[in-house]
């Protein structure tokens, strides 16, 4: 006789996966980049309200939207929000077939932001979408958090958290794997950092002073930046940084005609991971001090940092702190345990996976809102961000385990 229940059973016979792949397609065919995710939400309120959902398109900033929906339970018992993120990577070169119309081949879902995390997305409204046609009754609600930010520091989440989705758990279904639970992750921020020079024509380039060589020198200094903080042992690679754009010219909005003048400003954006001995505030300060080297060294070097990044240039605004949420939290050890129901076997990282912790997540601010959560999601991969793609296995694995924590929360 089987291990599972009735009511479980129930919940695994209406697993759709049918629909769940479709819904995953029509999900990747919206290019939701950061910040242009509002068609995608409108589509997702339409679809989640025809399943019967009570279902609010919440406004996050003036025009930028995102759908959370709200499967509600008799009343008295515990509440769960499954969460994931419809933004999705800046696009990459180097695909092989057109990244925003979906394909199937060999046991794989390719098309660009599946992997992060439109898979994920599709699985949590499956689950609980399985949970509703079951039939079987629930006493505590299930809340569907599709939100808009996640590569915004997490705006999203934390408006939904304000605006009636806060829940007793959560769980937010990032691509890390059917068989792999995270609960401790890097924290993460994005600076902005300028040289400042002298604009001059190239007849008398001597008499300027080029921000964009300045750059140089402050690169150089940054990627070999001593970071203040404590070495975490399960977080070996942190702290780390990226410096992922650059761009110079002339004035403040950097105009790039005039290639015979000498560049006056110059522009980098910075990613920086972080474990827990790390804030916001002391990256500045390291960061501060090591500029503050070189203008030492030279007194024409000139910089600027700024954080917050300006709204308008799509990064994130929060410095989102590092987190670690003990194993023994009841929601991971539910998704544990109905891992092991199912699959008849546990995880094979539980807490920790690397590299995968060396990316943030809106468990970030679902933990500090009082809120005990874990990442567990479909795996996939990409090569260099190209021919991304989740594997349907896994998409089919997490949909159930999932529904099945849904209905052990709320039962």
């Amino acid at each position: 006789m089987s291990a599972l229940g009735v009511a479980q059973e129930k919940v695994l016979a209406a697993v759709d996966d049918e629909a769940l792949v479709g819904l995953a397609k029509d999900l990747v065919r919206f290019p939701s980049f950061t910040g242009e995710e509002t068609p995608c939400a409108e589509w997702l309120a339409g679809y989640l309200a025809d399943a019967g959902l009570e279902v609010e398109l919440q406004e996050v900033e003036p025009g930028r939207k995102q759908a959370v929906a709200r499967l509600r339970g008799q009343g008295g018992g515990r509440s769960i929000m499954l969460n994931g993120h419809i933004d999705i990577d800046p696009l990459a070169t180097g695909w092989s077939r057109d990244p925003f119309d979906p394909w199937i081949d060999d046991g794989k879902l390719y098309g660009h932001g599946v992997y992060n995390m439109k898979a994920g997305v599709a699985s949590i409204v499956s689950a609980a979408l399985a949970l509703a046609r079951s039939g079987v009754p629930r006493r505590g609600d299930v809340v569907i958090a599709c939100v808009a930010g996640e590569l915004n520091s997490g705006i999203g989440t934390i408006h939904a958290i304000a605006h009636g989705g806060r829940t007793d758990m959560a769980i937010v279904a990032e691509p890390y794997g059917s068989r792999t639970i995270i609960t401790k992750h890097t924290g993460t921020m994005d600076v902005v950092v300028h040289t400042l020079g002298r604009a001059m024509h190239i007849s008398r380039k001597e008499q300027g002073r080029d921000a964009i060589r300045a750059m140089m020198r402050a690169i150089d200094a940054i990627e070999r930046m001593t970071f203040t903080h404590t070495f975490d042992p399960d977080l070996p690679g942190l702290p780390r940084l990226n410096i992922g754009s650059i761009i110079g010219g002339r004035g403040r909005q950097h105009e790039l005609r005039g290639a015979y003048t000498v560049s006056d400003f110059c522009t980098i954006f910075v990613n920086v991971r972080f474990n827990a001995s790390q804030t916001g505030d002391t990256i500045l300060a390291d960061l501060r001090r090591t500029l503050d080297a070189l203008r030492a060294d030279d007194p024409t070097f000139e910089y600027e940092i700024e954080f917050p990044p300006r709204p308008e240039r799509g990064l994130g605004r929060l410095a989102k702190a590092a987190l670690d949420v003990p194993v023994t939290q009841p929601v991971v050890q539910m998704v544990k345990r109905n891992l092991e129901l199912l699959t008849g076997r546990g995880p094979e990282h539980l807490g920790v996976r690397l590299p995968q912790s060396y990316a943030g997540n809106d468990t970030t601010h679902l933990w500090a809102a009082g809120i005990p959560c874990c990442v567990y999601g479909p795996f996939g991969g990409y090569t260099d961000y190209h021919d991304v793609h989740t594997y349907l296995d896994e998409m089919y694995t997490v949909t159930r385990v999932l529904a099945l924590s849904a209905l052990e929360a709320v039962a």
